[in-house]
């Protein structure tokens, strides 16, 4: 008995199905070995780094080119405001005192960030697994972000003494609230039907909490640690301006505070630079370890065709 052909090929005699090329596709290409490779996306790899970091660099170049133009036709005075050549010779030219403060202030953030992630990961679990201590605590939390740094700063330094300690203090206070705040809002962001099954096969609030709400609450911990990251390098600068101790090795704080002093404008530009780019470089390696942590299951940080 004679099959129809039609029926043996639907999609048409010597013409691929849908289904057959969109598997084709899927696996690197064509029958022939040709076409997209598996997992790359349009923009990825070498070129489409440089396409990313093109725009920004010719924005700086512009905008350093003007600014030495300017500055220059202005005939302005380096105190007043030093060109970035100026910038860059009084960097080198102090280059050593720099990188002491750059390291001063960098081990101060550090030690203050890896604090706050502690205690506000920590206390977001604690409040999280009872709405009564939830209730009961977070608006002090919330006042303690309230007040300014400047005010209960003499309190630390009475309290632990000037120094690093006193500063370290302070780096963490103005971490902590962040990392509180998200870690709470993800840890109460878990999806009540998962709670429940997890409520029906008996599990305790413990596996509960570590197996289910943690996890689920990943991406908001991750935005927490964006922005305290940041808010570390910021404390620890203002810790050394109200609690640091000068001498050579004084941070960033003291560095600038000498620096206003002297009216040694261009130094003290190259101070800020440096805060600054520790700052970038802090937020740069939080956002790597985002990408290995979410790029694998959130479509946060998932890669997409568009």
């Amino acid at each position: 008995m004679a099959m129809d052909k039609s029926v043996l090929h639907p999609a048409g005699a010597g013409e691929p199905s849908a289904a057959h090329s969109g598997a084709a596709y899927a696996s690197g290409g064509t029958e022939g070995g040709t076409g997209p490779v598996k997992g790359r996306l349009p923009g990825s790899g070498l070129p489409g780094l440089i396409r990313q970091l093109l725009p920004p660099l010719a924005a700086f170049v512009v905008f350093a080119g003007g600014w030495e133009f300017i500055v220059k036709a202005l005939d302005i005075p380096p105190y007043i405001l030093p060109k970035p050549s100026d910038i860059v010779r009084a960097g080198l030219a102090n280059k050593s005192g720099l990188w002491v403060s750059v390291t001063t202030t960098m081990t101060e953030a550090v030690v203050g960030f890896l604090l706050s992630i502690l205690f506000g990961v920590a206390g977001a679990i604690l409040l999280a697994s009872s709405k009564w201590i939830e209730k009961s605590v977070y608006p002090y939390a919330v006042i303690l972000q309230t007040i300014p740094i400047v005010a209960i700063a003499p309190i630390i330094v009475i309290w632990f003494g000037a120094g690093m300690n006193a500063i370290v203090i302070i780096a963490f206070l103005i971490g902590f609230f962040p990392m509180l705040s998200n870690t709470l809002i993800g840890l109460n962001s878990t999806d009540h039907n998962m709670k429940n099954l997890f409520y029906l096969y008996n599990a305790s609030p413990l596996q509960t909490m570590w197996k289910l709400r943690i996890p689920a609450a990943l991406p908001y911990i991750v935005a927490g640690l964006k922005i305290s990251c940041t808010l570390a390098v910021i404390g620890a600068i203002v810790g050394e301006y109200i609690a640091g101790i000068g001498g050579g090795q004084g941070g960033l704080g003291y560095a600038i505070t000498v620096a206003a002093s002297r009216l040694q404008t261009p130094y003290l530009f190259a101070c800020g630079l440096s805060a600054s780019l520790l700052g970038i470089g802090f937020f740069l390696l939080v956002n790597l370890f985002s990408k290995w942590m979410l790029s694998s299951w959130h479509e946060s940080e998932m890669r997409t065709e568009n």
